[in-house]
């Protein structure tokens, strides 16, 4: 006689399944147990499968710069390029009990809205440091709005002198905004660069000078006329445009006259590229220089001509040994956009920001009193980053003191020199 129960078949199935069914619930318990155990959790954006613990919270890295409008083209390598450095840092768990998260704002070149998104970032409690601005002139709106909150600046684009030194920055430097910092180069160099090259280089002696009346162009223009004079190149007129103009008949009808050798701008690329096609089509096939502003593969598209030429911060990225990394690192991220210009810059000034935020709160938490002591790591921060050595000085001014000349070679810009500007 058999002992115990005896089931159906349709009984035994109904067992399994019970039994099927209370096993997944113990095992999703004790997954339930595990998680609640840990404070653990996936680094978000950008956070690859490393795990790290972000039990702390948020903390924001934000982007003033231009989105849209006609130097979109430069903001979004910008954008792109601080975005790529957020996402390295959770997934290097480099803040230890937080995760980055990345805010960018649109200026569209436009001080009043620069100074708008400052106002809207720096309302931000945890707020730790912005990346930006392109435009010198958006900076000085930008500033004094960040300056009160002790919320560090660092653009990867801004060139005009008086933002670190002040107005008379030639004469008697003065720091006025000890959180604002830099990681390129300044116009008192670049523009004295542009000028050893068209005039000892190229042996340009009659030069017309156009800017559009902006703080870059005209701190650029100064530089460039000052050194140019100097060697011995005569200034044969100067000349100001629109800064949103595209028709510069009135200009060139004043500049053909003089039949000028060269033409410096001293503005951006959405201005230069026409400036130079009609200064072609009315006869006047000479080479147009400009500065940082106008190098961009944008200037070509808008009209820019072989043997037209541009300064820029910085050596070619791409020839660096030290931007490798970076280059590789940004296409991997598979960005719509090309890093353009200032891409490794803004990379460099983002990871000067994010490695100075471990650095001053040392494990410890994040509060609106640990700004201070973020800029003074700033100040003191040296790494070795995608364009070569950063380090500040006493103004907050890039050590990094590296220049180029692009000439527009088969329709790309071609490096023509790269070194630093010695008077």
């Amino acid at each position: 006689m058999l002992t115990g129960i005896v089931r159906t078949e349709a009984e035994k199935g109904h067992h399994v399944r019970n039994q099927t069914v209370k096993a997944a619930v113990l095992v999703a318990g004790a997954l339930l147990l595990a998680a609640c155990g840990t404070n653990k959790t996936e680094s978000g954006a950008g956070g690859g499968n490393q795990a790290c613990d972000v039990s702390k919270g948020k903390l924001v890295v934000g982007v003033i710069a231009p989105l849209s409008g006609e130097l979109s083209a430069l903001g979004l390598g910008i954008k792109n390029a601080a975005d790529l450095a957020v996402r390295e840092a959770n997934k290097k768990c480099t803040v230890k009990g937080y995760q980055l998260v990345l805010d960018a704002q649109d200026d569209q070149k436009n001080p009043q809205l620069g100074a708008q998104a400052a106002t809207k970032l720096s309302q931000d409690p945890n707020i730790v440091g912005i990346v930006g601005t392109l435009n010198s002139s958006v900076a000085q709106s930008v500033q004094p709005i960040l300056q009160p909150k002790r919320i560090v600046q660092v653009s990867p684009a801004n060139t005009s002198d008086a933002l670190t030194k002040g107005d008379a920055f030639a004469t008697a430097p003065a720091r006025k905004f000890d959180n604002y910092f830099r990681t390129c180069t300044v116009d008192s160099l670049q523009g004295p660069f542009a000028a050893n090259y068209m005039v000892e280089k190229l042996g340009k002696k009659n030069i017309a000078i156009v800017t559009d009346g902006l703080t870059y162009g005209e701190g650029l223009a100064d530089a460039f006329t000052k050194q140019a004079e100097k060697l011995g190149a005569k200034i044969v007129t100067r000349q100001k445009i629109g800064e949103k103009d595209s028709e510069f008949s009135g200009a060139i009808g004043v500049i053909s006259p003089f039949k000028p050798d060269a033409v410096f701008f001293g503005g951006q690329y959405p201005q230069a590229g026409p400036l130079s096609k009609q200064l072609k089509d009315a006869g006047l096939d000479v080479p147009v220089m400009g500065g940082d502003g106008i190098y961009d593969d944008k200037f070509m598209a808008l009209g820019g001509k072989e043997g037209d030429l541009a300064t820029s911060v910085g050596a070619p990225t791409e020839s660096l040994e030290s931007a490798k990394t970076f280059v590789e690192a940004y296409k991997a991220e598979g960005y719509k956009e090309p890093f353009s210009a200032y891409g490794a810059f803004s990379y460099d000034a983002a990871n000067a920001i994010i490695n100075s935020l471990e650095t001053a709160l040392k494990g410890g938490d994040w509060s609106e009193s640990k700004r201070e002591d973020l800029i003074k790591a700033v100040g003191a921060y040296q790494a070795q980053g995608a364009t070569g050595e950063i380090a500040f000085d006493e103004f907050g001014d890039s050590r990094n003191k590296v220049l180029t000349v692009y000439r527009v070679s088969g329709g790309k810009w071609d490096p023509a020199e790269t070194g630093t500007f010695s008077g």
